[in-house]
């Protein structure tokens, strides 16, 4: 992985800063009727509660406006408008206390539109997301017979450039496809053709197992390579489980931890206890620390203390017992069904 993060302009979303060598940040979406300002701002919480930095809340019509500046109000988090199709909505959501705006320049008719939703941002000093997708192409690039990542990478360019011509460079870029291979190739491009901080995501990714598995390759690539500033992992799934695993990737990749690690073998002939269960109770049980620990759960020897020395605490399994140790060094010695009491108790010492 390098150790070098792409430098950018930087960005503010509320008290977030993006770019600029700033950590990733972690962003979500509510899936609540924005008219329902109570019920969004309980899934806003929990979206807090689990470790998310900015939310998208979307207005697909003005009679959630209302509801829109009722969570700017009481959101605990920036509240990032998300527009489509009627620019209107845009720029009076910067009037409402948006911490920012997204829209997809190409779904919202010709650019003295796009120039209008500018205007509004600057006068309400928030930045713009400028986000393009297949279906939200530049016209100047839509008919081309270009591989789409061109298209999207062009189409994108020439929309910041655009708004650089009118004097706005408050921007963040986006260019995602629901495929991989595409948004990576999309976003290595626009790492080397626009200087502002840019917001990964994979498309319409799927539930949470294919989306998780295709955010992971596609966002690991390319945070991995020092390109990325802010992300979401869209899942169709409560958006709780976008954070967890944004979270998750991060702290797979060393740039930001939230929690303890849990490390645990795969389990094979081996391994003389039921192993699964005890790994994922460990895991429930951990689930709302804070505490940066590195946690093993090994269900042998070979994969015991001497694998896992660099541990802070962990258990070694044997036939129907379990070596608690702590940095390679063993501490007790526990019968199967007392090794997650005795591990979490070892645990709560430090």
């Amino acid at each position: 992985m390098t150790s070098q993060r792409r430098d950018t302009r930087t960005v503010t979303v509320g008290a977030v800063t993006i770019g600029g060598g700033a950590p990733v940040a972690v962003q979500s979406m509510t899936n609540t009727d924005t008219r329902d300002a109570d019920a969004t701002l309980a899934q806003i919480a929990r979206l807090a509660d689990a470790g998310c930095e900015i939310v998208r809340v979307a207005i697909p019509h003005a009679d959630a406006l209302e509801g829109f500046s009722a969570v700017c109000a009481g959101s605990s988090l920036p509240v990032v408008a998300d527009i489509h199709f009627d620019h209107r909505l845009a720029i009076e959501a910067a009037r409402r206390g948006a911490a920012k705006l997204r829209v997809n320049p190409g779904n919202i008719g010709p650019l003295e539109r796009f120039d209008a939703v500018l205007e509004a941002a600057a006068e309400a000093s928030i930045p713009v997301r400028i986000g393009v997708n297949a279906g939200s192409l530049s016209s100047e690039y839509e008919g081309k017979d270009w591989p789409l990542a061109d298209k999207l990478v062009a189409s994108a360019a020439a929309f910041c450039q655009h708004a650089e011509e009118r004097g706005f460079r408050d921007i963040v870029v986006s260019a995602k496809a629901s495929s991989v291979n595409i948004t990576v190739e999309a976003y290595r491009m626009l790492a080397e053709s626009v200087p502002y901080p840019l917001h990964l995501g994979v498309t319409e990714a799927g539930t949470i197992r294919g989306g998780t598995v295709k955010s992971a390759a596609g966002l690991g690539i390319l945070l991995s390579e020092g390109i990325g500033d802010t992300m979401r992992v869209s899942l169709t799934a409560d958006p709780v489980e976008e954070v967890r695993v944004c979270w998750d990737l991060l702290a797979a990749l060393d740039l930001r931890r939230r929690g303890p690690e849990i490390v645990s073998c795969p389990t094979c002939g081996r391994c003389e206890v039921d192993l699964i269960p005890i790994a994922e109770e460990i895991e429930r049980r951990l689930s709302g620390s804070r505490a940066p620990l590195k946690i093993a759960v090994m269900g042998c020897v070979v994969n015991g203390p001497g694998e896992a020395r660099d541990a802070d605490i962990g258990v070694a399994a044997g036939k129907g017992v379990g070596l608690i140790f702590a940095k390679g060094e063993v501490v007790r010695k526990v019968p199967e069904a007392e090794i997650v009491d005795a591990l979490m108790a070892e645990i709560a010492k430090l």
